[in-house]
């Protein structure tokens, strides 16, 4: 059960993949861009986003095609008896399980790393929660929007007069897979060294605390509750949107040479040395006055002229595009943002890597797609060495 030869980093690695929405199954996903063969294991009704939408393509949801490429889709029904054995037996083989049911319910079913690792002492095991595994937590369910929520971004999200707002994509589950997926990777390196797997855990709650980034150092370090500032930095001047005359532009100076430089480009070279504004934390200060200052010429000017002469004059600016230009920019870059696969467009994995170029094997899958063939493989008695050929298999306790 291997994807066939190939020069994917993770090339040989089987991931057995428990996960359902979006924060597992986008970290088993990239883990398959990077070679990795994924199973997905889906209840009889299939991962919930299958029926998220719309949009739509050829009467599948977009939603469940965007965190399932490279996936081998089998239905196990885990209340069956017959079917945990199966479930069992895959979670004994796989390198990595990913997972993120209740954590009562993995113990149920005779799936949680306790378990597991009795009859797999080489498997990196990740779960993934809501709010964590202590006791106080761990039956707590989670969704995007309620970690956004409960983390205090929605609180720094918004117009200052407006309500708190979440934002336009569900960030928070994104943010916990690639946690999730950046310590399962240094699990898989520590497996060398020490012989045996590991659990690794990580949930949204403190996934988004530590993207809060500088906004949850302010409290943390100096008691600082930050709040709604729109499209303002709290600590950095002039960082936001302007209106121009045909739309919105975002200029983010963050230096005093970027200033100086937007100073002069803009016809205002005597703002740089106006006391309100000679500093960084004057113009956090005097921000509302700045914005004026500088939104009159802005104001008078069309979008692509702005950026251009500000480009020109080295200060980060940009139009602020819809998805679609995005998408064009990102083309016009070279960036290669879009895999085709079976003809039609995916977004493609976010890095680039010279040695072991990642690439898609496949579309996601339909719901039992390999069901036949997997059940099949997991019955087939074998013996763990060697077996799937994956990094540091040969070498763990208890595998040989």
């Amino acid at each position: 059960m291997t994807a066939g030869p190939g020069s994917g980093a993770l090339d040989g690695l089987l991931v057995a993949d428990f996960s359902r929405v979006l924060a597992g199954p986008y970290m088993t996903m990239l883990l398959g861009d990077l070679g990795a063969t994924v199973i997905k294991v889906e209840s009889p009704e299939g991962d919930q986003t299958r029926t998220w939408g719309p949009p739509w393509r050829d009467g599948e949801s977009t939603y469940f095609q965007s965190a399932n490429r490279n996936k081998k889709s089998v239905v196990l029904n885990l209340r069956d008896p017959a079917d945990r054995e199966l479930a069992a037996e895959l979670a004994r083989r796989a390198d990595v399980l990913v997972e993120n049911l209740l954590p009562k319910r993995m113990r149920a079913f005779g799936l949680d790393y306790e378990t597991v690792s009795r009859t797999n002492p080489g498997v990196v095991y990740c779960s993934l929660t809501g709010f964590g595994s202590q006791p106080a937590g761990a039956e707590l369910p989670g969704f995007d929007l309620v970690a956004q929520a409960a983390s205090g971004l929605m609180s720094i999200t918004g117009d200052s007069d407006g309500p708190p707002t979440k934002v336009g994509a569900a960030v928070v589950d994104v943010l916990c897979g690639l946690y999730g997926g950046f310590a399962t990777l240094a699990a898989l390196g520590a497996r060398h060294r020490l012989g045996r797997g590991q659990l690794v855990e990580a949930n949204l709650l403190s996934s988004a605390l530590s993207a809060l980034v500088n906004q949850a150092a302010g409290f943390t370090m100096a008691g600082s509750v930050p709040g709604r500032l729109g499209n303002a930095h709290p600590s950095v001047a002039p960082y936001e949107v302007y209106r121009a005359a045909d739309g919105d532009v975002v200029i983010a100076a963050g230096t005093e040479r970027q200033f100086r430089g937007l100073c002069i480009a803009l016809g205002l070279g005597r703002l740089a040395a106006d006391e309100r504004f000679a500093t960084n934390t004057a113009r956090v200060a005097n921000r509302e006055e700045l914005r004026e200052l500088l939104g009159a010429p802005l104001a008078s000017m069309g979008r692509e002229q702005i950026v251009d002469l500000l480009q020109l004059a080295g200060v980060p600016a940009t139009v602020v595009n819809d998805v679609g230009a995005a998408f064009s920019l990102a083309a016009r870059l070279q960036l290669e943002a879009v895999w085709s696969i079976d003809g039609v467009d995916h977004v493609r994995a976010p890095f680039f890597m010279s040695e072991t170029t990642p690439r898609p094997t496949s579309a996601a899958p339909a719901l039992d797609s390999h069901g036949p063939e997997i059940r099949e493989w997991l019955g087939t008695p074998h013996s763990l060495a060697g077996e799937t050929g994956g990094p540091g298999r040969s070498g763990v306790a208890g595998t040989e």
